[in-house]
């Protein structure tokens, strides 16, 4: 019997789902936090009485005597045909069921149809009628206040939406649309399973949206390729085409098949020239505009997906920790480090406005796209302080642009311009030495404080804390002052 997941899995890549089946199970950690139980909060907005809760392990019989006797199940488990389903909610009207999904997010769209057409499938071939069709979703718009109100908490709808966050297609008529008779796939799961597992293709779904947990142990000579491999030449369509042809360096490069970023310009030149490229005038340019005292910043935070503060939004972001590197003309540097343990937001926001020296530019890695943002949420929360915080906005400059826009490169980085790409680059094992490397492995040790659980080392926890942030900002400080020694005119 296989779940609504492993076909999922088995569609995407027939490996994924083999090696799913043969791999060892470790603890799930999601990236973003769920303490609520969802389905018991969506049920208080839809009403649901006098209903039926199945069970992980469920004999499918169960739900199908649950349907005689319930008005409404919940998590109710079935299965036809080898594929079984778990179903959010089914409440009983007139001579047949609606159908509720749960959707633990804002906007859902059709882009996990299979799941969608697969529930459905299963309920339609056990001969159970379905009425109407509706997704429970979390409300953009709702602000907590002192207590959770599961009713404003989410929306009901019987619509997907489009890429404008607006209505676009009925449930029913999208489902209608895509849904096929799996019992080929699931009979093909069944042969897949019983036969060797074939060898490794690769295709573009290897490395898409986000690369496969599985895609080292299905190329591992990859991480033994030379550093100016022509296979780390990046956003490349042709690449592996151009290595079995034998131009496997990235000088070789064939300039009628690749895209022509900055990027890969950058990538090309620093093979033609030792290993490095540094376009010194746009990087001369780019420092001119750093002020002193330079002051280095990173974050870190925890998502909720349920707001389990007042004033807190689905998805918003809590700070929790922050370090900063203060870089002074005569070259000494100055550090201090913030992390609390639950809603300390207005402390942090105090102290930071404290320990970010009044002038002078602040640096961080992928400002645009973290810092910034989470400085404006602050800025909102805090209207008192919102022209300060913005204020350090306005002075800050993100220390990935000189490396995403080709202005640097060296072939070490491998086709990747991450922060701790460059620092193992510069300072090697510089993360390795850290009990916390990931800023995910962060946040999960953070957990642990945040909920008090017992049985914790708790010091030895903020202590590994605060040495990972500290060692981002060092990072960052490390990097620019690298920057300055490539803009300094070379030696003939």
């Amino acid at each position: 019997m296989y779940h609504i997941s492993d076909l999922k899995k088995f569609n995407r890549c027939p490996r994924i789902f083999l090696l799913d089946q043969i791999s060892e199970k470790v603890p799930f950690q999601n990236f973003i936090r769920l303490d609520d139980e969802v389905t018991a909060l969506a049920a208080k907005k839809i009403g649901a009485e006098n209903y039926f809760v199945g069970e992980r392990g469920d004999d499918p019989e169960r739900a199908m005597k649950a349907l005689l006797k319930y008005d409404w199940l919940m998590k109710a488990r079935f299965e036809y045909g080898g594929l079984r389903i778990k179903v959010p909610f089914l409440h009983r009207r007139d001579n047949g069921f609606d159908l509720y999904f749960l959707f633990v997010g804002l906007f859902p769209r059709s882009e996990d149809m299979q799941f969608y057409c697969d529930t459905v499938w299963v309920l339609n071939s056990l001969g159970i009628p379905l009425n109407d069709y509706y997704m429970i979703h979390l409300n953009a718009d709702y602000v907590r206040g002192d207590t959770l109100d599961p009713t404003q908490l989410f929306v009901v709808t019987e619509y997907f939406y489009n890429n404008r966050r607006h209505h676009g297609k009925l449930l029913r008529e999208a489902i209608k649309a895509s849904m096929t008779d799996v019992s080929a796939e699931v009979r093909a799961m069944d042969e897949a399973v019983k036969q060797p597992m074939k060898e490794a293709v690769r295709t573009p779904k290897c490395t898409g949206r986000q690369k496969c947990r599985y895609y080292e142990t299905c190329f591992p000579n990859e991480s033994e390729i030379p550093d100016n491999s022509i296979l780390t030449l990046s956003g490349s369509q042709h690449r592996y085409a151009m290595n079995s042809e034998g131009k496997t360096e990235l000088k070789d490069a064939d300039p009628g098949r690749i895209e022509g970023s900055p990027i890969q310009y950058a990538q090309i030149r620093a093979d033609q020239n030792s290993g490095l490229f540094a376009d010194r005038m746009a990087l001369n340019a780019w420092l001119d505009s750093i002020v002193y005292p330079v002051t280095f910043l990173d974050f870190e935070w925890e998502c909720f997906a349920i707001p389990p503060y007042k004033g807190m939004r689905p998805y918003d972001v809590l700070l929790f920790e922050y370090s900063i590197h203060i870089l002074h003309r005569d070259g000494t540097m100055d550090h201090k480090v913030f992390l609390s343990t639950h809603d300390d937001r207005r402390e942090l926001a105090e102290s930071l406005l404290k320990d970010i020296p009044e002038y002078g530019t602040i640096l961080a890695y992928n400002a645009d796209g973290a810092e910034m943002i989470r400085i404006r949420e602050l800025a909102e929360l805090l209207p008192e302080y919102s022209e300060r915080l913005l204020g350090l906005n306005r002075r800050m400059k993100d220390l990935q642009l000189p490396f995403a826009s080709g202005i640097v490169y060296d072939v070490r980085m491998r086709g990747s311009w991450s922060l701790k790409t460059i620092m193992n680059m510069l300072e090697e094992n510089s993360y390795q030495e850290l009990d916390i490397r990931h800023g995910m492995e962060a946040v999960f040790e953070w957990r642990h404080l945040d909920r008090e659980e017992a049985g914790i080392d708790r010091q030895r926890i903020i202590e590994d804390l605060k040495a990972y942030c500290s060692m981002d900002s060092y990072a960052t400080a490390a990097v620019f002052q690298w920057l300055q020694q490539l803009a300094q005119p070379q030696e003939p």
